[in-house]
């Protein structure tokens, strides 16, 4: 059983995957926003024996909830009644900041950036609820 990421935007969704043991994320693929995200996710959740589902929410840097959040949480309700599945909603303040950053620093394409921000940033917010849940176990 593994645990997956995801950073849910407009018009695409960042996919990222735990190991076995829950100690490291790993992205997986960027799934482009369209009547088939459903089934491309429950392709997801059964090929890597999905657990638990931890989906970046998207709050405001005062800490406030604006309509993006609103979006996130109706998503989330989506995904717990298709996969049935608990759906952790993570804080993901600046994770595609981070992200951004660290592909620069990799002196990573512009092009070549797009293609895996939304990725990146679904490990960034998985790998933070991993270290999170290790420090309360």
């Amino acid at each position: 059983m593994r645990i997956m990421g995801l950073d849910y935007g407009d018009r695409t969704i960042g996919v990222a995957v735990s190991d076995a043991l829950y100690l490291t994320a790993q992205g997986v693929t960027t799934i482009r926003r369209s009547a088939d995200e459903w089934r491309a996710l429950e392709q997801l959740v059964r090929e890597y024996e999905i657990s638990e589902i931890v989906l970046g929410y998207p709050r405001n840097m005062n800490g406030s909830y604006g309509p993006r959040a609103q979006k996130t949480q109706e998503f989330a309700e989506r995904l717990k009644s298709a996969f049935q599945l608990p759906v952790h909603l993570w804080d993901e303040r600046l994770t595609t900041v981070a992200a951004e950053r660290s592909l620069l620093e990799g002196d990573v394409s512009r092009k070549k950036r797009k293609q895996v921000i939304d990725k990146l940033a679904a490990v960034l917010i998985l790998q933070g609820f991993l270290e999170k849940r290790r420090c309360n176990v």
